[in-house]
């Protein structure tokens, strides 16, 4: 059985080349765009990405919290 091509080891790396790549494409396209700062910070250059960034890791930490606190056991249900 062939494996999808997401899965297959030699494609990892070239993912995450071409994740990099997209990600600085995306911060150096700041510079030919006109900001619009509403608070202090938001006119920083990178802002947005790395505001992304922690709220996607704050998300991921609260998650995993949140798996603590409502976890039940397998048996639950059982009697």
């Amino acid at each position: 059985m062939k494996l999808h091509w997401l899965y297959r080891s030699e494609n990892h790396r070239k993912l995450w080349i071409g994740g990099g790549c997209i990600l600085l494409l995306c911060v150096l396209a700041e510079l030919l765009l006109e900001r619009h700062a509403h608070f202090g910070i938001d006119g920083w250059f990178g802002f947005q990405a790395l505001y992304g960034f922690v709220t996607c890791v704050a998300m991921v930490v609260l998650a995993k919290l949140l798996g603590v606190l409502i976890k039940r056991q397998d048996d639950y249900y059982d009697d």
